[in-house]
């Protein structure tokens, strides 16, 4: 198990961490962990019936970037969900492990996988226009429908395609 010592100072345009050290993640079994530098403290959670299917709910994720570092890679075991992104999971444990966009390698991580001490904060909330009407949040969040996520990452196609 990994000690994380972490100096905060919040950027208010963009609510990062100032990082003087890496942040550190783990699957459930502690095969695979990871170290990022860029660690968004803005949890987005995402209704998408991808998402929905893979993890039983919505996903929980923060925004890491493009340096993530895997350690354990030999037990990471990578589904391609669609033309534009990939899922990678614990062969292991079973443990979601990363969504990465192919195109420009962007990962986001599922927020449990860290430590409860960061100071995350529940922020937006994606495929608002699939959410099942079973459940809602109490948090006031930014909210994007499907359409409006594509349109932010130039996506035109269907999630599925």
């Amino acid at each position: 198990m990994s000690a994380v010592l972490i100096l905060v100072q919040y950027d208010n345009s963009q609510r990062r961490y100032n990082m003087h050290q890496h942040t550190f993640a783990r699957c459930l079994c502690q095969s695979i962990s990871l170290t990022v530098k860029d660690l968004d403290l803005r949890v987005s959670a995402c209704h998408c019936d991808m998402c929905r299917k893979w993890g039983g709910s919505s996903f929980f994720s923060v925004h890491c970037g493009t340096d993530v570092v895997i350690d354990g890679l030999e037990y990471v075991r990578l589904f391609d969900s669609s033309k534009w992104a990939q899922r990678g999971f614990c062969s292991q444990c079973g443990s979601h492990i990363f969504f990465r966009l192919k195109e420009n390698g962007h990962y986001s991580l599922p927020v449990g996988l860290f430590d409860d001490d960061i100071p995350f904060m529940f922020d937006k909330q994606i495929f608002i226009d699939e959410k099942p009407s079973w459940y809602c949040f109490a948090e006031q969040t930014h909210n994007q429908t499907g359409s409006e996520v594509f349109a932010q990452y130039g996506v035109s196609k269907c999630i599925n395609s």
